[in-house]
């Protein structure tokens, strides 16, 4: 099977869908892969790089979707993307196709492709590894842009994220105890702030409290707490993910009334919908807006700003799964990878992921079903 890497032609996005390393890996094994020109530019990968490691330089996107069997990259395609997809193609990105348009989705289905989506790729522990590794540099990354938009030059309060000598710091609340939501704590407490942290799941913030050793304030998410931190909160930052659908809206518009003036509101879920009902999506050269006096930030790809990390650290977790697919027929790499399977959402023009059929009121069909016949 060949291995295809287009470019990234959503807005802003820097990162590729596998860093030359991971590419030398494949070439190593005796796979095909074709790169197109510049892929590789947002995050300091030039195309000589991609050569030495073994791949072939294209010079459009229409050539690799024409020639690969497999398409590996960073997001869902766009819509300039959409005719050069080829019928049972196999396509591995964050496709997030619980919030896609519905064109999109037909698309795919007529076109019998096989869809795999980061973000719902299960181990056995429930735990999602793919996902995971995107979240730890979007949480880390945090307050590096809370402690941006604070700032008086950037609309802020004009306050120090971490406070100094007789002067207090920003309170921080973080909406979900999940991947996001542990590592903005960490790197928003290691930055000096303090931070109040809801969760719905009372075993996670009992095992947070122990974790970080009774510096993070937490609380069980209802609608009596809810309502009380934000009234106190300098920052807010939603990181709720229920995997493979649309994130629930917690925080009303009423409820964003309950802020203070100029207070930011950072919702890292707006990949999946977003957690406030007054988020959409924005783009990292244009990333904020501001509705009743707050400043809204609602970028889908945060990792983005940090495109090489992002890239090395995608890599890292996706390069086995992608060579498990090059080496052998799907059904046969999918039954020896109960992990990657869970991945997919699509599969031979039907919808084999609850939630993608539950939001698009369509049918959905068990994989393994499919895989046994």
């Amino acid at each position: 099977m060949i291995i295809g890497i287009p470019r990234e032609r959503a807005p802003d996005e820097n990162r590729v869908g596998l860093a030359p390393n991971g590419v030398h890996a494949l070439a190593e094994q005796g796979h095909q892969v074709i790169v197109e020109k510049g892929a590789g530019a947002g995050s300091g990968f030039s195309d000589d790089r991609y050569q030495e490691a073994g791949a072939q330089i294209v010079h459009a996107s229409d050539e690799v979707y024409a020639r690969a069997g497999l398409i590996v990259k960073v997001l869902t395609p766009v819509s300039q993307e959409y005719d050069a997809i080829q019928p049972g193609q196999i396509i591995m990105a964050a496709l997030h196709l619980a919030v896609s348009s519905p064109h999109f989705l037909d698309l795919l289905l007529d076109r019998s492709c096989t869809a795999i989506d980061y973000a719902t790729i299960q181990d056995d522990e429930g735990e999602l590894p793919v996902l995971r590794t995107m979240s730890q540099i979007a949480g880390r990354i945090v307050p590096q842009i809370a402690a941006r938009y604070l700032q008086s030059d950037h609309g802020g309060k004009g306050i120090l994220l971490g406070g100094a000598p007789a002067v207090p710091p920003a309170e921080v609340v973080i909406l979900g105890g999940g991947v996001v939501g542990r590592n903005a704590a960490r790197a928003c407490l290691g930055m000096g702030a303090r931070v109040t942290l809801l969760d719905r799941d009372y075993d996670r913030l009992r095992q947070l409290d122990w974790t970080f050793d009774g510096r993070l304030t937490t609380f069980m998410a209802n609608e009596y707490t809810l309502p009380k931190v934000l009234q106190y909160a300098d920052v807010v930052i939603g990181a709720v993910l229920i995997p493979g659908a649309r994130t629930p809206h917690l925080v009303t518009r009423q409820m964003i009334g309950l802020l203070r003036d100029r207070s930011l509101v950072l919702d890292v879920s707006i990949d999946q919908g977003g957690c406030f009902e007054t988020s959409r999506p924005t783009r990292l050269s244009d990333p904020t807006y501001v509705v009743d006096g707050i400043t809204h930030y609602c970028v889908p790809n945060l990792p983005s700003l940090v495109a090489r990390s992002a890239t090395y650290a995608l890599g890292n977790i996706t390069l086995p799964y992608i060579s498990a697919l090059a080496s052998s027929r799907p059904a046969v790499a999918l039954r020896r990878l109960p992990t990657l399977q869970r991945g997919v959402n699509l599969f031979a023009g039907k919808i084999t992921h609850p939630r993608v059929a539950d939001a698009h009121e369509r049918e959905f069909v068990s994989l393994d079903q499919l895989l046994s016949s």
